[in-house]
């Protein structure tokens, strides 16, 4: 009976996991890449829309992304969105295309992005123990309940300890390989 709680609950760690690493991939590691514009949102006749779907977005060379709007008058919204958004990034256009350099990153900007990987980590690993809290509540009702003995609940303890510790030991080697790739040059 609780080993379908654990189950559900490795279940939702592991989509915890799965939108950190989303979030972290949207964060630039000085290489030009096409979901450092996934959060980024246009003004589409009156409709928040994502940049991706207004436009083709390309990386022609690693430092340069290209957006092609499908609609040429769009290009004014999508440059605006660009410089409110937080990439620190300024783009060009030539009337069909808008052009983005990205800058090499210096140190400082590096341990910024560091900074914002360890925290998205940690919020990571607080939604992961939250879940925790929440099947050993489950589990222990179950226990109040006369569903499950006093040994069941133990051993429930003990697993739901060591799925816990597997999910914040992936989430903790996503954080150090996003800032390995942060920090290498």
């Amino acid at each position: 009976m609780y080993k379908e709680a654990i189950k559900t609950a490795g279940a939702k760690m592991d989509k915890t996991i799965e939108i950190i690493e989303k979030d972290l991939s949207t964060l630039r590691a000085g290489r030009a890449n096409p979901q450092i514009l996934d959060k980024i949102t246009v003004d589409y006749y009156g409709t928040p829309t994502h940049l991706n779907q207004v436009g083709n977005i390309s990386s022609p060379e690693p430092r340069m992304l290209v957006i092609a709007p499908w609609e040429p008058k769009m290009i004014a919204e999508i440059e605006k969105a660009i410089q409110k958004s937080d990439l620190g990034i300024n783009p060009s256009n030539d009337g069909k295309v808008i052009r983005l350099v990205v800058p090499e990153l210096n140190e400082e900007r590096r341990k910024e992005l560091c900074k914002q990987v360890k925290k998205q980590v940690e919020e990571g690993k607080v939604a992961i123990r939250n879940t925790r809290r929440d099947t050993m509540d489950q589990i222990k009702k179950m226990k109040k309940d006369s569903v499950i003995t006093e040994d069941d609940l133990k051993q429930a303890e003990t697993e739901m300890q060591k799925v816990t510790d597997a999910h914040i030991k992936t989430l903790d080697k996503v954080g150090a390989d996003k800032e390995k790739e942060i920090m290498s040059i």
